[in-house]
């Protein structure tokens, strides 16, 4: 006879949001510009309340320069029913090398793409730094529950 698996979704507590954005180094930037949303995927870093990344020239900073409000959205997705999703809130800011966040930026990301803007980086094409402050932030988890196996949930969270 086959279990029934029954679903079980929370809300993430600080630490858990902490923990998936520190472990996890892409998510997806959504931004908008009148009536028309766009979401992109970047490599990112998290550091003391920040998120940090590189993207390519474009449009979006075009859109980012005069709407500084993103939603940066990470998920960690092992089935249907197994997942966790952490949102933040946040404003956009497009770094300059001669701002002092720039170097550290530059320094986390070289932590995931250690070539980045040198050389043999393996995409040369992004070339802007930026951050994000984590003003808001939330988490949710969904988790797969076997009604003959309670403990399924404790092993997953």
């Amino acid at each position: 006879m086959t279990s029934a698996v029954r679903p079980h979704f929370h809300a993430l507590d600080e630490s858990e949001i902490w923990a998936i954005l520190a472990r996890n180094h892409i998510g997806r930037i959504a931004y908008t510009f009148h009536d028309h949303v766009d979401i992109v995927p970047v490599h990112y870093i998290y550091s003391d309340g920040w998120l940090y990344g590189r993207t390519s020239p474009g449009e979006k900073l075009v859109t980012l320069a005069h709407h500084r409000w993103v939603a940066f959205e990470v998920d960690e997705i092992h089935g249907p029913f197994d997942w966790r999703s952490v949102v933040v809130h946040g404003a956009f800011y497009q770094l300059s090398s001669d701002d002092p966040a720039w170097a550290h930026a530059l320094e986390l990301v070289r932590r995931i793409v250690p070539d980045a803007l040198m050389e043999k980086d393996p995409a040369p094409f992004r070339t802007v730094l930026f951050r994000i402050p984590v003003q808001e932030c939330t988490g949710r988890c969904a988790v797969s529950q076997e009604e003959s196996s309670p403990s399924r949930r404790a092993s997953f969270t």
